[in-house]
């Protein structure tokens, strides 16, 4: 055991008992926040508009603050850009993280001197308790790989902006930089392919203990050296323990991803975003994230069928129930107030409080009111897998309306890396498991408004073209689970196999 892992072990033990006593705080957590915000806030700009200095508690906030997303944000950060201090939080952000966005374009997303080590040191805090619960440091001494967008920063007036992930990797604590890779130069490629390349070149031969990032480029990234090495990935690297992931749902990528390991390590799920850090796995044992209830955000909860309302119930963090679909609502110390991130997620547990994401609120299917969400289709696809040993590489669904009674479908689009013993069986069996966890999919075939479902197979590689071709291969982007309208499927075309 050498310095670093020796002292490794004191420090996550440390955190790791801070942690398992904040979760029996988790409700005065968030109270003391609120009132934090509110504090703060009365003397911003945005505080001083929705009068936030005449709300006492938490339902006169509901009535004060409406639920925003960046649209309605945009004329505070407008305001921002151009110099103005103290618009949303007090003083002026420290970064901006530069994302894109469906309908809002580029979007600016505050980063303060207070909200920054929500960032930082919550992938930290994730690690540590994995370290103390495992009793595994060893994976400290080896190398590391934090995929990053590139480092390299522009400023927009005067505030420094960039990917989130190139923001925090000016933030690699010193004792880990040694550790850590790919290298600057290669962090800073913008062309992913390119990028890929470079990384496998420099990690192939390395003691990589650690990797990190969303599994659908962890995937490539394994293909790749596989390509390159002719090895499993647990041969190439034997003491590779830890995989950390977060950004879309694990699941439907694991059995591809321990396949080309060939072998069990552990795995760290996180649920970070450039508006905050949300959730993390605190424990190897128990189901879900632990929501992140002492770290600057102050967390709101509406249901899912009540987010298009015009005044929906919010709900604070005392208020909610195990198995509810509800979106997530945030207010943090970077200046966002009743923001809605997009994402939804369910409680698996109040007690702590642990939370597991079921989709996104824009990713869904309705054409026919059946309101399809990403959960339902990927737990369907998890089961049908295995009943058929199918192995899927990457999947997602549209809606196919055809005028005329019993002619329309939601149509599955399925890159498979090993087919279903059965297509048919596997369609039928996917089917009957969206009837049976969907009431209203269920509805509309019983009334032979929609057929069963339809699956189009997807060539090798077929999605990695797709993104290439819009501009999104790589880094954090992902792949819609699911689509209210035929863009995707309409853009996949090229990359099917016409039966």
């Amino acid at each position: 055991m050498n310095l670093k892992s020796l002292l490794a072990k004191p420090f996550a033990q440390l955190i790791y008992n801070k942690t398992q006593k904040g979760m029996l705080q988790a409700v005065e957590h968030q109270e003391a926040i609120f009132k934090n915000q509110l504090k703060i806030g009365r003397q911003t700009l945005f505080g001083k508009a929705h009068k936030l200095d005449q709300v006492a508690d938490y339902e006169s906030f509901t009535h004060a603050v409406p639920i925003r997303d960046y649209e309605l944000l945009k004329p505070y950060i407008e305001q921002i850009k151009q110099g103005k201090d103290h618009v949303l939080w007090k003083g002026s952000p420290i970064y901006f993280a530069k994302t894109s966005g469906t309908t809002s374009g580029v979007k600016y997303i505050p980063i303060t001197k207070d909200s920054i080590p929500n960032h930082i040191d919550t992938a930290r805090n994730a690690l540590l308790c994995y370290m103390a619960e495992t009793g595994n440091n060893a994976f400290v001494t080896g190398k590391m790989i934090f995929l990053s967008g590139s480092p390299i920063l522009e400023r927009t007036g005067k505030i420094p902006t960039g990917r989130l992930s190139g923001i925090v990797n000016h933030h690699v604590p010193a004792y880990l930089r040694s550790n850590q890779l790919p290298g600057y130069e290669t962090n800073c490629i913008e062309d992913w392919e390119t990028k890929l390349n470079k990384i496998v070149a420099e990690t192939i031969n390395k003691d990589m203990t650690l990797i990190s990032g969303i599994p659908p480029w962890m995937q490539m990234y394994f293909d790749r050296l596989m390509e390159v090495s002719g090895k499993k990935i647990g041969d190439l690297f034997p003491n590779f323990s830890v995989m950390v992931q977060g950004g879309v749902n694990f699941e439907p990528y694991k059995s591809k991803l321990f396949e080309s390991i060939g072998r069990k390590v552990d795995a760290i799920e996180l649920f970070p975003a450039s508006e905050g850090f949300f959730a993390f796995q605190d424990s190897q044992k128990e189901q879900g994230m632990l929501l992140n209830t002492n770290s600057g955000i102050f967390f709101e909860f509406i249901p899912v069928g009540e987010i298009k309302n015009e005044h929906p119930k919010r709900l604070s963090l005392k208020d909610v129930e195990i198995g509810e679909n509800y979106a997530l609502i945030v207010n943090s110390n970077a200046g966002l107030w009743g923001y809605n991130i997009g994402d939804t997620i369910k409680f698996v547990s109040i007690n702590p409080y642990r939370i597991v994401v079921t989709g996104r609120i824009k990713h869904f299917i309705s054409a026919f009111g059946e309101h399809v969400i990403g959960e339902e289709v990927e737990q369907a696809m998890l089961k049908a897998m295995e009943q058929h040993h199918a192995k899927v590489t990457e999947f997602t669904v549209a809606p196919m309306v055809q005028q005329g009674e019993g002619k329309s479908y939601h149509e599955w689009f399925i890159e498979f890396e090993q087919l279903p013993d059965n297509l048919s069986g596997f369609c039928d069996v996917l089917n009957e498991l969206m009837r049976t966890k969907n009431v209203y999919y269920d509805d509309l075939q019983r009334g032979n408004i929609l057929l069963p479902l339809k699956v189009t197979i997807v060539q090798k590689n077929g999605f990695i073209a797709y993104m290439k071709s819009i501009g999104k291969l790589g880094g954090q982007n992902k792949v819609p689970r699911l689509s209210n309208d035929r863009i995707i499927a309409n853009a996949l075309q090229p990359f099917i196999i016409n039966s």
